[in-house]
Formats: structure tokens, sequence, C-alpha cells
């Protein structure tokens, strides 16, 4: 008897014990896990574009090369800028061919010309003056008709006319253009003038320079290839500016302020730990990031972009490494 008792109490023991096992390993294992912090390494990206379209001839730099902003990265060649040039370039001869003449007047032949026909209108003139001396001396005698005599004072005024208007054109002819043509004219020569200094603008921009030190981590054409005006060719990743971003969702930024401490880790680099300091805080805009919570009898819950900037510079950092924030 004693020893079915001894059994059943090893039994029972036995039984308790198993069923303390499956319960500690089952709340091990159903026990709610501490929620990871996860986010991105990013940094500011410059892009490096053409104004002109053109082929690009020349790529002085490779993916993963560091540059120093100004460095010369590539260059476009563009005949479009080249024959915008020579028009410019005869345009401003043609002005100042025409501004030449205006400030220098008519040449001799054009004065000695309006002269003659000034010195000719003059004689016209004196003849229908004589003309219309002996028609007024018969007019006045009832010899000729009314009708004559007008007709010959309309010759003669015509003849005064046509002298007046050949001395005017001898006048202008000695004097030269007005100041209004010069002014003109010189108006023309500045506009062609700056016509060249916007294509030597344009050829300036065929080399192609970057626009911050960083490394370049895209290059899209390849030599050779046409490129349209606007277009990008580069991108150059600043690695002096970089930050941390993460989405958390509200209910999990626990009084999350701007100017707030973060420990965070970088699996890339060997789970290095370093700090950074949150500096923005923004609700994410998208559809996407919001959740309903409402069937749990909570509330919708938006997710908030949060970025934090470290606070000393990590060796090997890149943009796109994963970073953790730890305890």
């Amino acid at each position: 008897m004693a020893k079915k008792n001894y059994n059943l109490v090893i039994g029972i023991s036995a039984l308790v014990t198993i069923v303390l096992i499956i319960s500690f390993v089952g709340y091990l294992v159903s026990r709610p896990r501490p929620q990871v912090i996860q986010g991105e390494t990013e940094a500011t990206e410059y892009r490096i574009s053409c104004m002109v379209p053109g082929h690009v001839t020349e790529l002085y730099v490779r993916e993963g090369q560091t540059v120093q902003r100004g460095d010369t990265v590539a260059f476009i060649d563009s005949p479009q800028v080249k024959a915008k040039l020579a028009q410019a370039q005869a345009a401003r001869s043609a002005a100042r061919a025409q501004s030449l003449k205006a400030r220098n007047g008519a040449e001799q032949e054009q004065i000695a010309g309006a002269y003659e026909l000034w010195q000719q209108a003059l004689v016209q003139e004196e003849i229908l003056k004589k003309s219309l001396d002996r028609v007024q001396q018969l007019y006045d005698q009832h010899v000729v008709a009314a009708q004559k005599y007008d007709e010959t004072k309309a010759q003669y005024d015509a003849a005064v006319a046509q002298a007046r208007a050949a001395k005017s054109q001898y006048d202008r002819a000695l004097k030269g253009a007005r100041s209004e043509d010069k002014a003109a004219a010189e108006a023309l020569v500045h506009q062609a003038d700056g016509a060249i200094q916007e294509v030597n603008s344009y050829l300036q921009e065929l080399y192609l320079t970057a626009p911050s030190g960083g490394i370049i981590s895209d290059v899209y054409p390849r030599q050779g290839e046409l490129v349209g005006e606007g277009s990008p060719v580069m991108t150059v990743t600043d690695l002096s500016d970089i930050w941390f971003t993460f989405n958390i969702r509200e209910d999990q930024l626990h009084a999350m302020k701007v100017g707030d401490k973060l420990n965070v880790s970088i699996p890339a680099l060997d789970g290095a730990r370093l700090q950074a300091t949150v500096n923005h805080m923004a609700v994410r805009e998208s559809y996407a990031t919001w959740k309903a919570t409402k069937e749990t009898d909570r509330y919708d819950a938006k997710t908030f972009e949060v970025r934090a900037v470290p606070d000393s510079p990590v060796e090997g950092l890149r943009p796109g490494m994963t970073v953790l924030v730890v305890e």
C-alpha cells in the first residue's frame, strides 16, 4: 500500500512538473516581444543636369568616386549652341554696320545727288515763275482765259513744293541720320551683344560641375548618348549631410519630441551604437500609413516620420543602411 502511494505521489509530481514546464515555455513563446523601431539612413542628394541638349562626349568620373564642389564631371557637345553663337555673331556684325552708317551719315555720292535734284527743282521753279509772270500780264489784259492762268499757277505752286522737298532731302543728307535712327541702330548692337552673352553662358554650361562635395552615386547616360534639356546626368550624395528616418506609429512615440536623444544601432557596421538627436517630426500624409485600431476599442493610429541626426560622424555610414532604436 505504501508503495502504491509512493508511485502515485511520484506520478502526480511528474505531471505537475510537466504542466509547469509547458506553461513556462508557452509563456516565453507567447509573451509580447518588445517592439523594434527600425529606420533607414538617408543623405542629401544633388542632381547634376544639363541646360542644353547635346551628346555626352566626356565622363570624367565614375560611380563611387569622391568629388569636391566645383569639380568638372562631364562635357556635353551641343551643335545647336554653336550654331546659335554663329547666328548671334552675324547679327551683331550687321547691327554694328547699321550703327556705323547711322553715325557717319550719308555718303558723298548721296549728298551730291540730293544737291543736283534740288538745283534741278530750283531751275524748274524759276522757269515756271517766268511763265506765270507772262500769263499774269496777259490775264490782266484779258488776253488769256482764267483757266490758262489757273493751270500755270498750279504748275508753279507744284514746282515750289518740289523745290522745298528737294532742299529738305539735301539738308537731311548733309545732317545724316536722325538721333532716333542712331539710337535705334545702337540698340540693335546692344541686343546682338546680349544674344552673344546668352549663348556664351550656354557654352559654359556644357561643362558640368559638381554642386557639392560627396560621392557619385549614380551616372545615368553612357558616353556618346544624347541627353535633352534638363535631363539628369549624375547624382552626387553629400555624406556630410546624413540622417536617420523612422516611420513610427503614434501609439509608439511615447511622448517623443524634437531635441530628444535616441540610442541607435547600425547592423551593417557590426551593430555599432551611437547617439542621435531628433530634429524633425511630421505626420505622414499617405493613407497607407493609417492603421485602424477601433476594432479593439482603441483609436485610429497614424504614422509619423521622425528624423534624427547623428551627434558625431560615423565612419562607413552610407545611405540605405538599416538603423535600429535600442534602449
